[in-house]
C-alpha cells in the first residue's frame, strides 16, 4: 500500500480512475487516434508526431498486467473560477517481477508539490522514473517541433526513511518505477 501526503496542505482522497476500477475495467482505449481532438499521433503528409497523450498512454503501460495497490492520497484541490478539482491524482500497481509502479499527476497549472510517500509492507531499495511536463500549460507538440513534450527521466523522487520523498512539479504526469 501507498500513502502519499502533500506537505503543509488541505486534503483529498482519490485514485485514478480507471485503475481504481480495474475489477470492472479491463481495458480503456481512445476512440479517436489519428489526427482527431485529443488524437496520439498526428500527421500532415509524410510527417508524424507523437502528442502528450501518447505519451501519457505509453508511460501508463507500466500498469498493464499489473496488480492494482490501494493508494491513499492526501493532497490539496486546485480551484480557478470557482471550480475545484483535485490536483493530485495517483495510481499504483505492481508487475510480475516484483516492480511497483506509481503514477502522480500534478493537474495545478503553477504550483508544484512537495509529497511524503509512505509504502507500507515492504522495503524500497532503489527508485527511478519518468515524467512529461511543459515550460507551459497549453505547450504541445507540432511538425516544426515534435519533441517538445516527450517523457524525461525524473529525478525528484529519492528514498526516504518510510518510503519516498517526491517532488511533482505543477502541470505534470509522473510514474515511477521502486524496487
Amino acid at each position: 500500500m501507498c500513502a502519499c501526503r502533500a506537505r503543509s496542505l488541505t486534503h483529498d482522497e482519490h485514485d485514478d480512475l480507471f485503475n481504481d476500477h480495474c475489477e470492472r475495467v479491463h481495458m480503456a482505449n481512445i476512440a479517436q487516434t489519428i489526427n482527431v481532438l485529443q488524437a496520439t499521433i498526428l500527421t500532415e503528409g509524410a510527417r508524424m508526431l507523437c502528442t502528450p497523450t501518447c505519451h501519457v498512454f505509453e508511460m501508463y503501460k507500466a500498469h498493464h498486467d499489473a496488480v492494482r495497490l490501494p493508494v491513499t492520497l492526501d493532497a490539496p484541490d486546485y480551484e480557478h473560477a470557482g471550480q475545484k478539482i483535485p490536483a493530485l491524482s495517483a495510481s499504483a500497481s505492481r508487475d510480475g517481477q516484483g516492480r511497483v509502479h506509481i503514477s502522480l499527476c500534478n493537474l495545478h497549472p503553477s504550483r508544484d508539490v512537495a509529497l511524503d510517500c509512505q509504502l507500507r509492507g515492504w522495503q524500497a531499495r532503489a527508485v527511478q522514473g519518468r515524467i512529461l511536463t511543459g515550460a507551459a500549460i497549453d505547450a504541445h507538440n507540432t511538425f516544426d517541433h515534435p519533441n517538445r513534450l516527450a517523457p524525461a527521466a525524473f529525478s525528484g523522487a529519492r528514498l526516504a526513511p518510510t518510503g519516498l520523498g517526491i517532488e511533482l512539479p505543477a502541470k505534470s504526469v509522473a510514474v515511477l518505477e521502486v524496487t
